[in-house]
């Protein structure tokens, strides 16, 4: 079994920063990449950013330059640094893993999302 939660959204002004976090946790033999989502009220989910095994980084246009996407492997965390921040940023923000358990080469796993706003 493996669990995915993330951690660290609230309410900010516009040019503020957030940064949020990722954990994944249980039977993990390996963990192969691990992304950032986003889904705003009546818009589709959306990929914010994305980083391999391996560091390789990418992101959406939207937020190329404003937002960093990294992680510390020895604790199977993901990090997202956003910095100035828009009120389209507003949107819940969910974590995806691409992880493998011992026995399998690897399934999606999902957390539960973490609200970010940004407003005045």
């Amino acid at each position: 079994q493996v669990q995915v939660v993330e951690s660290g959204g609230g309410l900010v002004q516009p040019g503020g920063s957030l940064r949020l976090s990722c954990a994944a946790s249980g039977s993990i033999f390996s963990i192969y990449a691990m992304g950032w989502y986003r889904q705003a009220p009546g818009k589709q989910r959306e990929l914010v950013a994305r980083i391999t095994s391996g560091g390789s980084t990418s992101y959406a246009d939207s937020v190329k330059g404003r937002f960093t996407i990294s992680r510390d492997n020895a604790k199977n965390t993901v990090y997202l640094q956003m910095n100035s921040l828009k009120p389209e940023d507003t949107a819940v923000y969910y974590c995806k893993g691409l992880i493998a358990t011992p026995g399998d080469h690897g399934y999606n796993y999902w957390g539960q999302g973490t609200q970010v706003t940004v407003s005045s």
